[in-house]
């Protein structure tokens, strides 16, 4: 009896294999296009919100008060609301205001926007989180207040922050599945597209689940470390 049981479980694991692999065959091509349209909006959100986590992150500790309270007022818009609602927004209200975006540029606006919002905080903690011996050793070398951060604090600051931005671009890549919502052929639009002509949906959106973990787990998280440790040489901590 123990035999037979195994012999059917094979069975039936075979079989579903196989299809799989006759699923994969005839829709993988799609698939592989979402995939690209998904990468594409990953890496213009996240070069994006790197630039505004910077910026955001740096007036956060300005001393001017306009400066300080303009990075606060975005800071907590766009991490106090909803990053769908962000997008609904940008791709269907802005137009009533005369600016109209199209649908990809739009997708990787919101995303970056918004995760851009969670990164100046990273960076304005980071930068906080630096030694305050590190801080009164450059003043006492007469170091210029550019020289101060360029040379001192940031090169510590980034070390702090880059676990945390590893986990926040894993982020990123799966908000970008939001932007399926305003028709972008992302690889959550091509699942939903597929899954609505075959009904296939264990086999459609499984396929998704997986290509979205191996991108973060095979992609964003090792060259995250991989950069962590290029760096802890550089500043001499590896």
């Amino acid at each position: 009896m123990t035999n037979l049981a195994g012999a059917s479980i094979w069975f039936v694991g075979a079989r579903a294999m196989q299809h799989f692999v006759e699923f994969l065959q005839t829709h993988g091509s799609r698939f592989v296009d979402g995939t690209i349209i998904t990468v594409q909006q990953a890496i213009l959100a996240a070069l994006l919100a790197i630039a505004i986590a910077a910026v955001m992150g740096l007036m956060r500790l300005s001393k001017i008060w306009a400066v300080r309270g303009a990075s606060i007022v975005y800071i907590e818009f766009f991490r106090g609301t909803s990053l769908l609602v962000q997008l609904y927004w940008i791709f269907f209200v802005l137009p009533l205001f005369g600016i109209t975006l199209e649908k990809f540029t739009a997708g990787f606006i919101a995303v970056g926007m918004n995760l851009g919002a969670y990164g100046a905080e990273l960076v304005r903690g980071s930068i906080q989180a630096v030694p305050r011996g590190q801080y009164e050793a450059a003043l006492a070398l007469n170091m210029s207040t550019y020289k101060r951060m360029t040379r001192i604090i940031l090169p510590q600051a980034l070390l702090i922050m880059l676990p945390p931005w590893g986990n926040l671009l894993i982020e990123l890549l799966k908000g970008t599945a939001l932007v399926s919502l305003i028709s972008v052929a992302d690889l959550m639009f091509e699942a939903k597209q597929i899954n609505g002509v075959t009904y296939l949906s264990a086999e459609c959106f499984g396929t998704a689940l997986i290509i979205y973990y191996l991108m973060a787990r095979v992609v964003v998280a090792p060259s995250m470390r991989m950069f962590e440790t290029a760096w802890s040489r550089k500043m001499g901590r590896a």
